[in-house]
């Protein structure tokens, strides 16, 4: 599903942000990626979202070398990814199903489908009664909840969460965890990078941990100690 075979990425010469990683994520699971500030998380990310390019070795997302998909292709690469950052990135003059549409409107899909799509994934984030809202009228968490329909909406097969509860309480951290665990049990692969080790240590997932561009250690069965 996700393979990253001796990945390096430097953004100034000689100081790699990511420094010869090899990664292996299966489909269908749940993965923590954490480490401080710095580690490499983020740049992770954008590798996987095609943001950015590596400086050397492979990146194999559902069995496609991303360096061979050309800059047009790329919107259609990402239907198959979808992102959910800490910062909601919601459009505010827009309400809640104008929001989600909006996802599929950007790859043509036909309205008919639209209708049909849009209060699907919307009442799987339960979120159904709130379809006429503005991001204003919405709590941090619903917030959270509109970004999380919008990066499912077009079914990718794999989701990127970014630290998606930073900006959340500790209650509302906790349900959208809850949330991207069902999300998880349909079948969609989940990445999720935190700085929550609360939360990561009572999932009991898998945690890769980073520490200056490489991958110092990598738990099937969760952490039980942060350090």
């Amino acid at each position: 599903m996700i393979k990253l075979e001796h990945v390096s990425k430097s953004y100034t010469k000689g100081v790699p942000a990511i420094d010869d990683i090899s990664l292996h994520i299966q489909e269908g699971e749940f993965v923590f990626v954490v480490g401080d500030s710095g580690s490499g998380k983020s740049t992770l990310i954008k590798l996987l979202l095609k943001e950015l390019e590596p400086t050397s070795g492979t990146i194999t997302i559902n069995k496609r070398n991303l360096s061979a998909i050309h800059k047009k292709q790329i919107p259609k690469y990402r239907r198959n990814v979808g992102v959910v950052f800490q910062d909601f990135r919601l459009l505010k003059d827009r309400n809640v199903y104008e929001n989600v549409a909006f996802a599929q409107k950007v790859i043509g899909m036909p309205n008919r489908r639209i209708k049909s799509n849009v209060p699907r994934v919307l009442s799987m984030v339960g979120l159904a009664a709130k379809y006429k809202s503005v991001p204003s009228q919405l709590s941090g968490g619903e917030q959270q909840r509109v970004a999380i329909a919008r990066a499912l909406v077009n079914e990718p097969k794999i989701l990127l969460a970014d630290e998606l509860t930073g900006n959340l309480d500790p209650n509302n951290s906790w349900e959208i965890m809850k949330l991207l665990e069902e999300i998880n049990k349909r079948g969609t692969t989940v990445v999720v990078v935190t700085h929550n080790m609360e939360i990561v240590r009572a999932m009991k997932k898998r945690v890769i941990r980073m520490k200056k561009g490489v991958i110092v250690s990598d738990d099937t069965g969760g952490l039980g100690d942060e350090n």
